[in-house]
């Protein structure tokens, strides 16, 4: 490989000297590889009410999200499977509700020092899960493109926003930035 090929520098995805272990909640959305839409079908998506069936991938994603509902303190309040891409609203709990205040202003004082967040953790092993499993049973390898966005959530206005989007997702399909005709696919 010729060492003087300069490639292009990768888009940063997290926040700088956010701390994603902070109480709080979070709006991640996660791509399959190339956008391929291999998770569900969504018939009739300008219609009021679209059929939206999960594949078979995206049945074995749903039962990984499912037993993983509470990880550590990170919980999985909403979430919803789109043919290329999943959606999910996650909040980090504190366990201990009567030292909430102390420990809000620990973590933010405190940045991490290269060491993955529970988001990332909770993400990783949900991608790891359903790739381990989907390759098993359908000897396929590629299924998540790299890395997650995220959305730190501001505040309880902008909570119930994203969750009535999530919910909706399914209707607004053809609206979605992430929207590919599924029968260009092929």
């Amino acid at each position: 490989m010729d060492s003087n090929i300069i490639f292009p520098k990768r888009k940063q995805l997290r926040l700088n000297n956010y701390n994603y272990n902070s109480v709080g909640a979070y709006f991640i959305t996660i791509c399959t590889h190339e956008r391929k839409c291999i998770l569900s079908n969504i018939v009739g998506a300008i219609h009021e009410s679209p059929e939206h069936k999960l594949s078979q991938y995206g049945k074995i994603v749903d039962e990984i999200i499912k037993n993983t509902s509470n990880y550590k303190n990170a919980q999985i309040d909403k979430y919803v499977i789109m043919p290329n891409h999943i959606h999910f609203l996650i909040s980090i709990i504190d366990e201990d509700k009567s030292n909430y205040y102390s420990q809000l202003r620990a973590i933010r004082e405190s940045p991490l020092r290269n060491e993955r967040s529970v988001i990332s953790k909770l993400i990783g092993y949900i991608k790891m899960n359903v790739s381990k499993s989907i390759n098993e049973r359908f000897n396929e390898t590629k299924i998540w493109q790299r890395g997650f966005h995220d959305h730190i959530v501001r505040n309880e206005f902008d909570y119930e926003k994203i969750a009535k989007y999530i919910e909706e997702n399914p209707i607004k399909w053809h609206l979605d930035c992430f929207f590919v005709n599924e029968e260009s696919q092929g």
